[in-house]
């Protein structure tokens, strides 16, 4: 089941992140741990862009990856925020 979110994020939901604030995106598939883990990343110009995604794009976006990829399918969705530190 790894290889269709693959495909639908990098097939059109990573665009429409990117459509709906962010600066970019990327999906990386992680080979290291005993199973593989997709990361999604996003990077948006400020926390008013993002909570402005979430109020606005985001329901959409994760009713869609919900309907295609819910718990039956064994794809387990969380989020994580952070802040990026850029080097001196």
């Amino acid at each position: 089941m790894i290889q269709p979110y693959l495909d639908w994020l990098t097939g059109g939901h990573i665009q429409e992140v990117i459509e709906g604030g962010a600066l970019c995106g990327h999906a990386v598939l992680q080979t290291d741990p005993p199973a593989p883990i997709v990361v999604s990343r996003y990077r948006f110009p400020s926390i008013a862009a993002y909570e402005t995604y979430v109020a606005q794009t985001a329901p959409r976006l994760r009713a869609d990856g919900l309907a295609r990829f819910g718990p039956q399918t064994g794809i387990a969705m969380e989020r994580t925020l952070g802040a990026v530190h850029e080097p001196n």
